[in-house]
C-alpha cells in the first residue's frame, strides 16, 4: 500500500499491529462524525437530494402499491449493484429467471437472483429489526449462499485481513488496506450507534457517511459493496424519507464505476469528504428523479391498460397485474398467477399482444419455454432492449 499518498488523518490514519502476525500497515477509520461543517456548494447538493427524495417519497405514498414500486426495478437495482463487482448477466436473463419455476442454473444469475432474495428478507426483518450487525449478516448469508464467495464465511464477519487492489496485488501493492480484524468490534459498535441515534443531520448526508464507513471498516472477506448498497435504502426507510427501498442508487454507482471508488479512497487519503457527500447526493437525485419519472409512467401505462380491459372475460386482467410485477411473462407464469388452465393462460398472452401490450421474445432456459417481453413496461424500467443488449 502506497502510505505516501495517505496525508490526512481527518477521517482514519494509517497504524500497524507491531506484535501481531500481520505486520502491514491498514487504515483505521475514526469514529463516524456527528456533525459535519460542509460548504455552500455541498450543502445544496445534500439539499437538492432531500427534495428529489421527497418529491419520490409523496409519489410512492399516493400510489402505495409495493409491486409497482419495487416490481422490475428491484431487479435492476440487483443487476447493477452485481454488476459493480463483475457479475455478468442482462435484465432480460434476470426477469426470465425469476419467472421460471426452474433451479437457476447460471452463476451470475444465482447472485443477482440472491440479492433480490436479501433485499426482500431486509424489507421484512427491518419491521421488527434495527440496522445493527444482526440485521446485515442476516442480508450477508443470504448474499452469499450457494454462489461464488461461499466459502467465505457468509453471514460472518472477517477473522483475516484483506486488501484491495488489482487481482493479483499484494499487500504491499494493494490500494487499500481495511482496518485489521481485531478492530472491527469496535468500529461496528460506533457504526450502529450513528445509524440508530436520533441525529439532527440531514438524513441524505446520514447515509452517505454511514455508506462510507461500512465500505471502509470491509467488515466481510467478500460482498462489502453489494451489502453497503442495500443498507443506503434501508437506512432511508429507517430514517422515515422512504416508505420502501425504492431508491435504485446502485445504478449511478454502476454507470461511475471509478468516481465511485476513487471518491471513497480520497476521503481516507485526503480527507475529502465533500466530494463524496457531493458525489452522492448528485447520485440520489438522479435516481430519485428517474425512478419518480418511471412510476408515473408506469401508472399512466397501467391505468390504460386497465381501460382497455374493461368487459373482457378472459384471464387478460390477470395479464396486467402481472406485467407490472415482472414485464418477461409466460403462459406457465400467466397460469399461475390467474389460476387459469394451459389454454386459457395463452389465450390472455394472445389477447394482450393483439392490443401490443407484448410480443414474443423466443424461447429461453433448459425448456425451451417462450418468453413474452411487455414492451411498454420494459422501455419504462431498462436501459436494455428486449433482448438483453444496452441501448
Amino acid at each position: 500500500m502506497r502510505t505516501e499518498l495517505y496525508v490526512s488523518t481527518r477521517f482514519g490514519e494509517l497504524t500497524t499491529n507491531p506484535t501481531g502476525a500481520w505486520t502491514h500497515p491498514y487504515f483505521l477509520p475514526a469514529a463516524i462524525p456527528r456533525a459535519l461543517q460542509l460548504s455552500p456548494e455541498s450543502m445544496a447538493a445534500v439539499s437538492r437530494a432531500d427534495i428529489a427524495l421527497g418529491r419520490l417519497s409523496g409519489l410512492a405514498m399516493l400510489i402505495n402499491d409495493p409491486e409497482l414500486l419495487l416490481g422490475p426495478s428491484m431487479a435492476q437495482e440487483a443487476l447493477s449493484s452485481s454488476r459493480i463487482e463483475g457479475t455478468q448477466a442482462s435484465l432480460s436473463d434476470v426477469l426470465s429467471a425469476e419467472s421460471s419455476d426452474e433451479p437457476i442454473e447460471d452463476e451470475n444469475l444465482r447472485e443477482v437472483n440472491n440479492y433480490l432474495d436479501a433485499a426482500a428478507q431486509g424489507r421484512a426483518l427491518l419491521e421488527k429489526w434495527p440496522l445493527t450487525q444482526r440485521f446485515f449478516c442476516a442480508l450477508h448469508a443470504t448474499l452469499l449462499a450457494n454462489v461464488r464467495g461461499e466459502e467465505k464465511f457468509p453471514g460472518e464477519l472477517r477473522r483475516s485481513p484483506v486488501w484491495i487492489g488489482s487481482p493479483n496485488a499484494r499487500p504491499e501493492t494493494a490500494r487499500f488496506i481495511p482496518p485489521h480484524q481485531d478492530r472491527i468490534g469496535n468500529l461496528l459498535a460506533d457504526w450502529e450507534r450513528f445509524v440508530n441515534e436520533p441525529s439532527t443531520m440531514p438524513p441524505v448526508l446520514r447515509a452517505a457517511l454511514m455508506h462510507y464507513q461500512f465500505e471502509t471498516i470491509h467488515p466481510f472477506l467478500d460482498g462489502n459493496g453489494r451489502i453497503g448498497r442495500l443498507l443506503i435504502g434501508f437506512m432511508l426507510v429507517a430514517d422515515g424519507v422512504l416508505n420502501a427501498p425504492i431508491l435504485p442508487i446502485s445504478g449511478y454507482f454502476e454507470r461511475n464505476r471509478d468516481a465511485y471508488y476513487d471518491r471513497l479512497q480520497a476521503v481516507r487519503e485526503r480527507g475529502e469528504i465533500e466530494e463524496w457527500v457531493q458525489f452522492f447526493c448528485e447520485g440520489v437525485e438522479q435516481q430519485a428523479n428517474q425512478a419518480a419519472a418511471r412510476i408515473r409512467a408506469l401508472v399512466e401505462i397501467r391505468e390504460r391498460y386497465r381501460r382497455e380491459a374493461i368487459g373482457d372475460r378472459s384471464a387478460l386482467s390477470s395479464v396486467i397485474d402481472l406485467i407490472f410485477r415482472n414485464p418477461v411473462v409466460t403462459v406457465a407464469t400467466v397460469m399461475r398467477h390467474a389460476g387459469v388452465s394451459r389454454p386459457a393462460g395463452s389465450a390472455a398472452l394472445r389477447r394482450a399482444e393483439e392490443r401490443g401490450w407484448v410480443r414474443s421474445a423466443g424461447r429461453w432456459g433448459r425448456g425451451g419455454r417462450e418468453r413474452w417481453i411487455a414492451t411498454e413496461v420494459w422501455a419504462a424500467v431498462s436501459s436494455e432492449d428486449a433482448f438483453g443488449e444496452s441501448v
